[in-house]
């Protein structure tokens, strides 16, 4: 029994092990997909060593508006953005006390002008009178004391005359400077340009120095870069900058060092750089800036920008290995060099790999050279 039962377990096993070795069942391939892509190489080259200084745009010229006198505002004429030619009126404050004392300088000219007239009167017939007894003192018919008298008048006359027309200049003068504090009860446009800031509204009071509103000159811009002092050497009027502005549409503009402040920051130890920047209706004043520098070369690896794709905030781009298997490798990126782009890490010179690939996934398929084919 036990002989027929060992001899039933060795035939099932049998059986079993013929069925797991038998059979006609497809084997797996290995052999990865083949695509077509344009196949680029990165290369190694010298390229520009820029430094990269940050800067605000600013208006070639900005100035602060302020009150010269103490006044209520009564009218504030314009708000941020508004468009102002120059001499236009900004803000108006209130001038009832200082016209009443232009009204107080005219009447001052009047009473002046009166007592100047009575004073040329009174000199003219002192002076006419000093002539008659002169002549009578010719002729021996005064004596010496009354024309000593005659003439001690007619003098007296000429100097109350000259002290009158004193009183009428000083009179003169205290109306203009009135009418001079009068003008500066209206605030007036320094230039053409738009109104940036506006820190006032009519009811509450100005007083002298206290800024009330901003204007930025019309025109062209300007990049203020701050440039460490390591590397102002380089740096010349009139040498050509590239400038990368955030939010503006361009992106790389040519701009043109216009200025070099002189004094360095004690602080920071760095200087100010203006550079004027082409004009742009995408670019306005206290926008972010960056100014690129050239400060000698350097080697660096390369690859077309269409190579790269983005994996959320990373960049990466399809690597060809010695068999041409397509894999996906994160980049480190530099800046642009036209239409080619600093790898700061990830590939090495002579790599290739897939360019404008897409939306495809590549990895793991062997790429062939050709016509780019979509799936």
């Amino acid at each position: 029994m036990k002989n027929i039962f060992w001899l039933s377990l060795l035939s099932s096993s049998a059986v079993l092990i013929a069925g797991c070795h038998g059979g006609d069942s497809p084997a797996v391939s290995s052999t990865p997909q083949t695509v077509q892509a344009h196949i680029v190489e990165s290369v190694e080259r010298q390229v520009p060593l820029n430094l990269g200084s940050t800067g605000t745009v600013q208006a070639r010229e900005s100035a602060v508006v302020s009150a010269q006198v103490m006044g209520r505002i009564q009218q504030v004429l314009v708000r941020e953005g508004d468009s102002v030619r120059a001499g236009q009126t900004l803000v108006v404050l209130d001038d009832a006390a200082i016209r009443a004392s232009v009204d107080q300088a005219r009447a001052g000219i009047k009473a002046a002008q009166s007592a100047q007239a009575a004073a040329q009167t009174s000199s003219a017939l002192a002076a006419s009178t000093l002539e008659r007894y002169k002549q009578l003192d010719a002729q021996k018919s005064v004596s010496p004391q009354e024309l000593d008298e005659v003439s001690r008048r007619a003098e007296a006359a000429a100097a109350n005359l000259e002290a009158v027309g004193a009183q009428t200049d000083a009179a003169r003068a205290q109306e203009s400077g009135a009418r001079t504090m009068l003008s500066y009860t209206r605030l007036l446009a320094p230039f053409a340009g738009m109104v940036t800031a506006r820190m006032a509204d009519p009811g509450s009071m100005a007083a002298p120095g206290v800024p009330l509103l901003k204007v930025d000159q019309a025109g062209l811009l300007q990049l203020d870069a701050s440039v460490d002092e390591s590397a102002i050497a380089a740096i010349h009027k009139g040498m050509k900058v590239p400038v990368i502005v955030a939010g503006g549409s361009a992106a790389n503009l040519g701009g043109t060092v216009a200025e070099i402040v002189p004094a360095a920051d004690p602080t920071s130890h760095s200087f100010l750089v203006k550079i004027d920047l082409p004009s742009s209706s995408q670019i306005r004043a206290g926008m972010y800036g960056i100014a690129m520098f050239a400060n000698g070369t350097k080697e660096a690896i390369l690859i077309p920008r269409s190579a790269v794709i983005a994996r959320g905030s990373l960049s990466c781009a399809f690597v060809l290995d010695s068999q041409g298997v397509a894999q996906l490798r994160y980049l480190t990126l530099g800046a642009a060099q036209g239409g080619l782009v600093e790898v700061l890490s990830g590939i090495s010179a002579g790599e290739k790999l897939v360019d404008a690939p897409s939306d495809r996934d590549l990895a793991g398929k062997h790429v062939e050279s050709g016509e780019e084919v979509r799936p």
